[in-house]
């Protein structure tokens, strides 16, 4: 079968790989539909951090269950399915808190040594714990869940955990710093589940603001900085944000996070910080401020999301503006890299 490989930074090609197996009695091989390229897949592309070379690429994907291991016992041949990024058990002290990411039993796909669901099949260890069946299979689903499905697998569920660590809730006020396809869904969960009342996008790139304001942005402000500081405090009465997504994970952010929040305000952070900012404790101690950081536990958030997609009324899939087929992926991570493409879909 074939397979996205990383063979260095810039250069990703599509391979010949061996077809995945049943190798655990809990496991799960899935054929699949419909995969993507995250924005956190673009820090080894970029040369910002260091990946093993050769490895697979790809954490989301959706597909149908080929096989099962014996202990399999939720899903059979044939099921269509969502994955989350990571494999969990579901069952362990982490998974019943809700911190599935955490799971004892877990992992990540495309991790060093793992399938990569930037391929045409993948072994999922614990499948019963980590795959959710699509009621009503395949058949039922037109194109447009299966992009809206898709997004749930990581950037739907990672922007609305952020506005859940911001505490947002009905007729909040909230900025969301990030207008990648992670900050564009907090926007998307913020106004859609969370029932937030006004909406501050902060992006200065017209599709996006566009698409923000699709899904349910208020005010988009193009400042960034002190400006975009001042705009939201001006916006604000002078008080600042009570609820703030932080999206990105660069000290600049944090520093625009910090310095808008209002005092008692909580920031929900899902950016994920590689470029490893060293945050200040002063401003936030003098200011009691709130800081909620955490990989999201999207296995936690699947079921109410497909859910929401299936009865029409949750919709993250135009996040993927650009299509392509796995063998042009080298093309789709250029496209994201240069910002040419939000999120990039691959069948």
């Amino acid at each position: 079968m074939r397979a996205a490989i990383y063979r260095g930074a810039g250069h990703v090609t599509v391979e010949e790989v061996s077809d995945p197996l049943i190798t655990a009695p809990t496991d799960a091989v899935v054929r699949v539909l419909r995969s993507c390229i995250c924005g956190s897949d673009l820090w080894a592309y970029r040369g910002v951090i260091q990946r093993a070379v050769p490895s697979r690429l790809g954490h989301e994907f959706l597909g149908t269950v080929e096989a099962v291991g014996s202990e399999v016992r939720t899903l059979k041949p044939g099921d269509l399915v969502v994955a989350p990024f990571q494999w969990s058990d579901n069952t362990c002290p982490a998974c019943r808190d809700g911190l599935q990411t955490s799971c004892v039993n877990g992992g990540t796909f495309g991790a060093p040594g793992t399938d990569g669901g930037q391929g045409e099949a993948v072994r999922v260890p614990q499948a019963d714990g980590t795959l959710v069946a699509v009621p009503g299979g395949a058949e039922s689903v037109s194109e447009a869940a299966l992009r809206a499905l898709l997004a749930t697998t990581d950037v739907a569920a990672t922007g609305l955990h952020g506005a859940v660590l911001a505490e947002v809730g009905e007729g909040a006020t909230v900025g969301v710093i990030g207008d990648g396809a992670v900050g564009l869904c907090a926007v998307l969960g913020a106004r859609a589940i969370l029932g937030a009342e006004r909406v501050l996008l902060f992006s200065r790139n017209p599709e996006r603001q566009a698409l923000g304001r699709r899904f349910g942005a208020t005010d988009v402000i193009p400042e960034r900085g002190e400006a975009a500081i001042a705009t939201a405090r001006d916006l604000t009465a002078g008080l600042g944000l009570r609820h703030i997504v932080e999206a990105v994970g660069t000290e600049a952010s944090w520093e625009m996070a910090l310095g808008m929040a209002r005092d008692g305000g909580t920031i929900g952070a899902v950016g994920v910080p590689h470029t490893a900012p060293t945050l200040p404790l002063f401003p936030p101690f003098v200011h009691h401020l709130r800081i909620h950081v955490g990989v999201a536990p999207v296995r936690h958030y699947l079921p109410q999301l497909i859910t929401r997609v299936l009865e029409g009324t949750y919709d993250a899939g135009p996040v993927f503006d650009l299509e392509m087929p796995l063998q042009d992926v080298a093309l789709g991570y250029a496209a994201m890299s240069e910002r040419r493409a939000i999120k990039v879909m691959l069948s």
